[in-house]
């Protein structure tokens, strides 16, 4: 016995082993059932190469069969190592040869259902997922298969509880595992819910079938009556059926069979002329048809208007599952058209009094004739537009001039009345007082001569500072300078030497022969939205409605008319009052801040 013990394992190792270890190398992952059937044949060959029995012959041949079948079914056992989410709460492993796992597909008017497409899958394994912040006693489940309950209203074993973590995910849950399901050809369905909140009730289901490929049971119409609104159905439509809309109809329906996962099609029309899509659902309503069930049947209303021309409309109902989306996906778009079910619909649209090819001239006639006159006014209103604009344009040009013009005249007659203060200074042998007025002068000479449009009224109030200390070093009277304090003096411009005029004036007619006793003050001030500036002297005055032969005023006086039509919206508004008290000079910069 012994002898034949030992000639068994030479024959069947030496020569059966290398056989067996390359069959396996080869066929393990991908082909299994090949596997088997070359597993089994070779072990057979070997066994009948030894002399033996023939009984032992059959038990060696029969456990050789049951290696072969075990090794096969080894390639269906479930991988653990990667988990799927399935929806909710739940996670899922399924066998580890598997493709096409379709997982945690959601749906927009369904939040607390879930969807798993397992079409080859065997076997799968579910597990439930807790953070560490929720109470898991509060949770109760239900295991349904092929709509038979195996489990009811179960609460989680929490001594079954281990700590894991999601897919390498740092936070740490507890999990435990509600069972492993045999799935080919088969739907399970888990149910969860925490009994604090039973309102919120989560639904995954694990389907194992194929899906059912959507059936159209009816295309209905709605119209208007007397009495409110009735409808007409075509009842088992063909795939391709005529349909006529009339001014009555307002509303089409389509009608599907029932089924368990209606939430998961979605429907849209697509018109064949233009190959667009004009109308997509996801959502069906139920109570409008009963079957012969007693049953709603779903139904979709869509309004009349999609339709805006007579043609070829393909009514297309399929699930909503993203067929790339998956692990190893394997599926072909000629192996997904079996769940699509496809229905053209040939639409006839009432005809209005007018043909189309009428409609069309006649719209376009208009339109045409619309367009040229709209073209017309408007290049005549930009004609005229362009001409005023360019009047306006070279009138501001022309003000500009004068003012630059007048401007000219107002600069030599400041130097030469500085220039004569100078000389009155040197007459007197005031030496001292004669440089400090000529240095000042310097100073005001560059700005004066600075050729600026618009200056800021601190530059304003530094021009005007000067100037008075050169002439108080001749008359010896007395200033002020005010202004509002809301006024930001660096960022409000003014016309440059607006006030220089009125102020020279003030110390030549007003207060030069009173000396010390003499006093300007000048000030800045907000009024709402107007800059008011004033110039106040206590002189002898003078008579306004005099005709004055100054030549400061009357440059003034023309600039600021100047200033009128150029700022057109922001006039320029003198005011003078004088008397035996002395003179007070307004100007108003209206609405200038």
């Amino acid at each position: 016995m012994k002898k034949l013990e030992v000639a068994l394992f030479k024959k069947f190792s030496i020569v059966n082993i290398q056989i067996l270890r390359k069959t396996i190398h080869l066929l393990f992952q991908t082909l299994p059932l090949l596997f088997y059937g070359f597993s089994f044949v070779i072990i057979a060959t070997s066994l009948m190469k030894i002399k033996l029995n023939v009984m032992k012959k059959i038990i060696f041949i029969f456990l050789s069969f049951i290696v072969a079948v075990s090794t096969v079914n080894a390639q269906k056992d479930i991988n653990f190592n990667h988990t799927y989410p399935a929806g909710g709460k739940l996670l899922m492993c399924v066998d580890s040869a598997a493709k096409n796992v379709f997982y945690a597909i959601g749906f927009p008017n369904q939040p607390y259902t879930s969807f798993n497409f397992l079409p080859e899958v065997h076997n799968v394994s579910v597990s439930i997922n807790f953070r560490k912040n929720i109470s898991i006693p509060n949770y109760r489940y239900t295991i349904l298969v092929d709509n038979k309950p195996i489990v009811l209203n179960k609460s989680i074993d929490m001594s079954q509880l281990k700590d894991t973590h999601a897919e390498g995910d740092e936070e740490l849950f507890s999990t435990t595992t509600l069972g492993i399901f045999p799935i080919k050809d088969k739907i399970i369905t888990i149910i969860t819910y925490d009994i604090k909140k039973p309102q919120d009730v989560y639904k995954t289901i694990f389907y194992g079938k194929p899906i059912p490929k959507a059936k159209i049971k009816a295309f209905g119409k709605r119209f208007i009556i007397e009495k409110g609104v009735d409808y007409s159905y075509i009842t088992d439509p063909k795939e391709k059926t005529n349909l006529n809309l009339t001014k009555k109809d307002d509303e089409l329906t389509i009608v599907k069979n029932r089924t368990d996962i209606d939430y998961l099609y979605y429907t849209t029309i697509k018109d064949k002329q233009t190959n667009k899509i004009i109308f997509e659902s996801t959502t069906w309503k139920y109570g409008g048809i009963i079957d012969e069930k007693n049953e709603s049947l779903p139904e979709i209303n869509i309004d009349k208007n999609i339709f805006k021309k007579s043609g070829d409309y393909e009514i297309i109902i399929q699930p909503s599952i993203n067929w790339t989306n998956c692990l190893n996906c394997d599926i072909s778009p000629k192996e997904t058209e079996q769940y699509v079910t496809r229905y053209t619909l040939s639409i006839t649209l009432e005809e209005e009094n007018y043909t189309k090819k009428e409609l069309f001239i006649y719209a376009f006639i208009v339109a045409f004739s619309i367009g040229l006159i709209f073209l017309i006014i408007l290049y005549f209103i930009k004609k005229r537009n362009k001409k005023r604009l360019a009047e306006q344009e070279q009138q501001k040009n022309t003000a500009k001039l004068q003012l630059n013009s007048i401007r000219a005249q107002l600069n030599p007659h400041f130097l030469f009345n500085a220039l004569s203060g100078i000389q009155n200074l040197m007459n007197k042998n005031e030496i001292d007082n004669a440089n400090k007025y000529l240095s000042k002068f310097a100073r005001l000479t560059r700005n004066v001569l600075d050729d600026k449009e618009l200056i800021s009224l601190s530059q304003e109030k530094t021009l005007l500072d000067d100037y008075l200390q050169m002439e108080q070093l001749r008359f010896g009277f007395k200033y002020e300078i005010n202004h509002s304090e809301n006024l930001d003096l660096d960022n409000i411009e003014i016309p440059s030497m607006l006030l220089q005029p009125f102020v020279e004036n003030a110390v030549k007619h007003g207060i030069s022969k009173k000396a010390i006793d003499g006093k300007i003050v000048i000030t800045f001030t907000k009024q709402a939205n107007d800059l008011v500036l004033t110039v106040t002297d206590n002189g002898n005055g003078f008579d306004t409605e005099k005709k004055n032969d100054g030549l400061g005023l009357q440059l003034s006086n023309s600039r600021i008319a100047l200033l009128n039509s150029i700022y057109k919206e922001n006039r320029f508004t003198l005011v003078i009052q004088s008397s035996t008290n002395g003179t007070k000079i307004s100007l108003t910069l209206t609405e200038w801040l």
